[in-house]
């Protein structure tokens, strides 16, 4: 099978992603309300978060389930209560999300005009290995050149390729350069060959008019809703934009301004959504205190 041109595969990936959804949801509250709290929550707390999100109790009960028999959340029994504590992959899981979900495009970082380059090759016929392998390099930032070669603009990420490739078994297999361009050809061609940019713009100008014309929540109960959108929305980013230089990306590029507006809605809203979570944990059960506003 020859290798997707960077559209399709980019299309592929925002597919797989989707809009909405009970699973999205429930991960971004568990990142953005229960982590930063010592990572447990009431079943009771969840269920009337994923219900002001428009999800129904019978699917929320099935997402929280599914998410326990993946491995994200462990039980603990408590009275007739369940309460929920996430697991050590979940942690490290929706830790990193957090990471880069908040320093994409925060702030530009200086780049010396190397590049990583990986070479490793899958089997076509271990076709699960291959997409985990596409996946997490994906999210990692590199671009597929085709016969098992992969870019990166960001020589440090070698560190989680090379995390990525022991944790699939391929790094005996696998080789790395860091290397400068040479005379032939032209970079900002293969840039624009590699990475869907005109795609990814497109994607973030979306972002813009949809919470560009945001009107203030008039409770905390609205607030709560809109923080989980917004980071749902966001939260998807991370997999799209390999967050390249800025001496790669186009003029004006929208993924600045969409960052601007990202971070400056989560601060509006993130206290009053906090008073709503807080209510909620309250009424199911004890909790630990809500993390500062600052």
């Amino acid at each position: 099978m020859s290798e997707a041109v960077p559209s399709e595969q980019w299309a592929r990936r925002s597919q797989a992603l989707g809009g909405p959804s009970t699973r999205g949801y429930l991960l971004t509250v568990l990142g953005e309300f229960v982590l930063p709290v010592g990572g447990r929550v009431w079943t009771a707390a969840l269920l009337d978060a994923l219900g002001a999100l428009g999800v129904e109790e019978r699917t929320a009960r099935q997402a929280v389930w599914r998410s326990a028999e993946r491995g994200l959340l462990e039980s603990e029994r408590i009275g007739r209560r369940t309460r929920w504590a996430l697991s050590d992959a979940a942690r490290r899981l929706l830790a990193e999300g957090t990471r880069r979900i908040y320093s994409l495009h925060r702030e530009p970082r200086p780049w010396d005009g190397r590049w990583l380059l990986l070479f490793v090759s899958v089997p076509e016929s271990q076709r699960d290995l291959r997409h985990r392998m596409r996946t997490r390099l994906g999210w990692a930032g590199f671009a597929s050149l085709g016969s098992g070669t992969w870019v990166s603009p960001w020589v440090d990420r070698e560190v989680e390729a090379k995390e990525v490739l022991e944790d699939l078994n391929l790094a005996g297999a696998a080789r790395s350069f860091v290397a400068l361009p040479g005379g032939i050809g032209d970079v900002a061609e293969m840039v624009a060959a590699t990475w869907p940019l005109t795609d990814i713009g497109v994607a973030y100008d979306a972002f813009l008019e949809r919470f560009g014309a945001a009107s203030q929540p008039g409770s905390s109960y609205e607030a709560f809703m809109q923080q989980v959108r917004l980071v749902h929305e966001w939260r998807r980013f991370p997999f799209l934009d390999p967050d390249l230089p800025g001496d790669l990306l186009p003029r004006n590029w929208s993924g600045y301004r969409a960052a601007e507006l990202f971070h400056r809605l989560h601060e509006q809203w993130r206290s009053a959504a906090w008073a709503w979570w807080t209510e909620r944990m309250e009424a199911s059960g004890p909790m630990v205190s809500s993390p500062g506003s600052g």
